[in-house]
C-alpha cells in the first residue's frame, strides 16, 4: 500500500539559533529540554516524516528509579540500576556515561511530563532483559506512554512517521504489555479478551468522536512532537544533513539541503547529532560486523550513518560499530517485504530453533539482542550456523499468535511453503530432508530436546529458568512455561537476523560530547541514540533502553549546551533568518 504523502512544512533558509538538532526521534526530547532552557532551537529531519525510529518501536523507555516508577510503587532505586549496569557494561563503555544516565533519567522524565501531553505507565512485570545479575530487575523497569490521540496534532497528524508495518490489528492501541496477553488469547482467555474489547472499543469510540489512539512508537512520537509544536520549535523535514561548520576548532553549525537547495544554519551553543545509526548503510556494515547482503533493519529509511561519517571527517573517534540491536524474524516469503519479528514464538512451549547443522545453539527465549550476538558470534568464529529455523509442533500452532498476524489454529500462509521458507511433515527425519537440516543431528536434537522439555530443566542452555524467559512463556503449561515435548505435525519457519538498528558510533563522554581518539572533546559538537556509541556498551538492560539512553542523553546534551557560552544563556527570541 502506498503511503501518503506527508505535508510539504517549513521551508530551510539560512538562519542562525542556539541549537541545531539533527533527527527528530529522541531529539526531539533534546529540543524540548534545550527549550525549556530558554535557547532557541532548530530540528532539522533527513525524511519527509517526523518520529524516526522511535516512531516505528515499541515505545517504551528504560530509566532506572524515575518518578512514574516511584509514584506506581516500585521500590527500585538509582544504586540499584547503576549496580545492574555496572554488571552488564563492564569495560566495554565508560562508567561515567552510565553514572550520568542514572543521575538524570528521573530529570528526563520529569522534564518530558512537563513540556509534552504525554501520560506514562509502568509495564510492572515486564523484567529487565537480564534480571538475574546483581542490581536486575525481576519486575522490570520499563515505561511506556498511554494510548495518545494523534489527531489532537491536527494538520501535521499527516507528518508524523506512520508504522505501516508493525501496526496493531484493526483500530486498537495495544501497548507492549498487551501483546502479551493478546498472544495468549487461547490459553488466558480471561485476561486476553476483556483486553481486546477494551482497546478496541477505545479505538471505535475515538474514532465516532474524531480522536485517532495509537500506542508504542506511535504514542511516543506524537507526543513529543506536540511539545515541540505548542513550543514553536520548528521541524524542517525533507532536510539532510551535508556538512558541518566549525570555527577554531569548534562546531559552529552545518550545512543543510532540502529538496536540493542547500541552506546555511548557525549554532551559538552547538549541534547535537540525533539522526540514528548506519542501518541502511550497507557497504558500511559489510566493513565493520558479520557480511550482510540484505537490508532488514527496521531502523528509520534515512539512518545511513551521515552523521556519524561527518563527525569522523572533522576527527570524530567511533566505538562498538560491530554491534545493532539484533533481532530474529522470520524470512518474508516476498522480497520486498519486511521480515515478521519473532519475540513470544521463541519462547513459547512446544518449540527450539536449530541451524543447518541440526543442533541448538542457544536459550530461544533470551532476549533479541543476545540471541543475535550468539548468532553472530558463531559467523565470526567460523562456525556459521547456516540457515536457522523454528521449529514447532501443530499444538504450538493451534495455541498462539504468530508473526502478528497468523493467529491460533490458522494456517501458515502458503506463500511461506511456496517461497521454500515453511516446511511441514509428520516426523523429525522427514523435516529436516524438507529443509536441508543435517537428518541424523536433528534427530538427535530433537530427541534430547523432547527429554528435557518432559523433564521440565533444559540442562543444556537453561531456556525457563531466568524470568524474562518466563514473561513471554504459557503460565498454564507445568512446571516450566517454556518447555513442551513436540508431538505430531511438525513445522520448520526459516529465521533470519534483523535488527532495530545499529548502536556504534560516535564516541562520546559523559555530557553526550564527541570525542576524539585521544580523549578530547570536539566542542560545539554532541551526539546521542543510535548515532552515538551504545552508552551500555554490548549489553540491553530492558525494555525501551534504545529509546531511555536517547531521552537521557538529549537532555544530558540540551542541558550541557545551555550552561555554556553565557553570552547567550537565557535567549527567548524566534530564531534570527540570515539577511
Amino acid at each position: 500500500m502506498k503511503t501518503k504523502q506527508p505535508p510539504a512544512g517549513p521551508h530551510a533558509q539560512d538562519m542562525t539559533v542556539d541549537l541545531l538538532v539533527i533527527g527528530s526521534g529522541t531529539g526531539m526530547a533534546a529540543a524540548l529540554s534545550a527549550h525549556e532552557r530558554g535557547l532557541t532551537v532548530l530540528v532539522a529531519e533527513k525524511q519527509q516524516w517526523v518520529g524516526g525510529s522511535m516512531s516505528l518501536s515499541g515505545g517504551a523507555f528504560w530509566v532506572p528509579a524515575n518518578p512514574v516508577l516511584q509514584e506506581e510503587g516500585s521500590d527500585d532505586t538509582a544504586e540499584r540500576g547503576l549496580e545492574y549496569l555496572d554488571a552488564l557494561a563492564g569495560d566495554d563503555a565508560p562508567r561515567a556515561q552510565r553514572l550520568a544516565f542514572i543521575e538524570h533519567g528521573p530529570a528526563t522524565v520529569e522534564m518530558l511530563r512537563r513540556t509534552t501531553p504525554l501520560t506514562f505507565f509502568w509495564g510492572k512485570g515486564y523484567p529487565d532483559y537480564h534480571p538475574e545479575a546483581p542490581g536486575g530487575s525481576a519486575i522490570g523497569r520499563g515505561c511506556e506512554s498511554r494510548p495518545f490521540d494523534v489527531a489532537s496534532l491536527g494538520r501535521d497528524r499527516a507528518r508524523l512517521l506512520p508504522n505501516n508495518v508493525m501496526a496493531a490489528p484493526a483500530v486498537m492501541p495495544v501497548t507492549s504489555g498487551d501483546y502479551k496477553w493478546m498472544n495468549l488469547m487461547t490459553r488466558k482467555p480471561g485476561k486476553a479478551l476483556p483486553l481486546i474489547v477494551r482497546r478496541l472499543l477505545l479505538g471505535v469510540s475515538g474514532m465516532l468522536i474524531g480522536r485517532e489512539y495509537k500506542a508504542t512508537g506511535q504514542a511516543l512520537g506524537a507526543g513529543l512532537y506536540a511539545g515541540l509544536l505548542k513550543a514553536g520549535i520548528p521541524v524542517w523535514t525533507r532536510t539532510a544533513l551535508v556538512g558541518l561548520r566549525t570555527e577554531d576548532g569548534r562546531v559552529t553549525g552545518a550545512v543543510l539541503e532540502q529538496d536540493g537547495r542547500r541552506v546555511t544554519v548557525a549554532a551559538r551553543r552547538g549541534v547535537i547529532l540525533a539522526a540514528g545509526g548506519f542501518d541502511h548503510n550497507m557497504p558500511l556494515r559489510s566493513e565493520h560486523q558479520t557480511t550482510r547482503t540484505e537490508d532488514w533493519s527496521w531502523g528509520a529509511a534515512g539512518n545511513t550513518g551521515d552523521a556519524i561519517r561527518l563527525a569522523t571527517e572533522l576527527g570524530a573517534a567511533t566505538d562498538l560499530m560491530d554491534e545493532a540491536w539484533w533481532f530474529p524474524a522470520f524470512r518474508p516469503a516476498d522480497s520486498t517485504a519486511a521480515p515478521a519479528v519473532l519475540l513470544a514464538e521463541r519462547s513459547l512451549p512446544g518449540s527450539f530453533m536449530v541451524g543447518s547443522t541440526g543442533e541448538r545453539f542457544v536459550n530461544e527465549c533470551s532476549d533479541y539482542m543476545t540471541v543475535g550476538q550468539v548468532w553472530q558470534h558463531r559467523d565470526r568464529a567460523g562456525e556459521p550456523l547456516g540457515r536457522v529455523w523454528l521449529v514447532f509442533d501443530q499444538t504450538h500452532r493451534n495455541r498462539y499468535l504468530m508473526a502478528g498476524s497468523v493467529y491460533p489454529r490458522q494456517k501458515l500462509p502458503q506463500a511461506w511453503f511456496d517461497a521454500g521458507i515453511a516446511f511441514s511433515a509428520d516426523d523429525p527425519a522427514a523435516l529436516a530432508r524438507a529443509a536441508g537440516i543435517a537428518e541424523d543431528s536433528f534427530v538427535a536434537t530433537f530427541r534430547r530436546y523432547n527429554e528435557i522439555a518432559a523433564s521440565g530443566h533444559d540442562s543444556e542452555f537453561g531456556r525457563g529458568e531466568s524470568a524474562y524467559d518466563r514473561y513471554y512463556g504459557d503460565p498454564t503449561v507445568k512446571p516450566n512455561p517454556n518447555l513442551r515435548p513436540l508431538h505430531g505435525t511438525l513445522y520448520a519457519v526459516e529465521v533470519v537476523l534483523t535488527d532495530l538498528g545499529t548502536c556504534g558510533g560516535l564516541r562520546t563522554d559523559e555530557h553526550g560530547q564527541v570525542q576524539r581518539p585521544d580523549g578530547t572533546t570536539i566542542e560545539g559538537l554532541y551526539a546521542i541514540g543510535n548515532t552515538s556509541a551504545n552508552v551500555f556498551g554490548r549489553s540491553y538492560p530492558g525494555p525501551g533502553a534504545t529509546i531511555g539512553q536517547g531521552l537521557v542523553y538529549g537532555h544530558i546534551a540540551a542541558q550541557h549546551a545551555a550552561s555554556h557560552d553565557h553570552s547567550s544563556t537565557g535567549r527567548t527570541q524566534q530564531p534570527e533568518a540570515s539577511s
